[in-house]
């Protein structure tokens, strides 16, 4: 599963040729969770609320590139780190 971003102990990767809808997994100690990237929805697992609500503003804040991400992923072509939530 390659990582694109890692942030205050949250992991955030995506899969090469993973299943629509377009998302990313986040893994916080022992909890994980699959985020939709248009929405910002829960479609799986659970992540304890603060670190839902850091990964749902860091994946906000980096949409086009999750998205972008995705397309790449897709593709199974190399996928871009996006930068850590400050």
């Amino acid at each position: 599963m390659p990582q694109v971003g890692r942030f205050l102990g949250i992991t955030v990767a995506m899969f090469y040729g993973d299943h629509p809808p377009p998302h990313f997994h986040a893994r916080y100690v022992e909890h994980r969770a699959i985020i939709e990237i248009d929405t910002m929805r829960v479609i799986a697992g659970w992540l304890p609320p603060r670190a839902l609500g850091l990964v749902t503003e860091w994946a906000t804040r980096h949409q086009a590139e999750l998205r972008e991400n995705w397309r790449l992923a897709r593709a199974h072509a190399p996928l871009q780190t996006i930068a850590p939530l400050e």
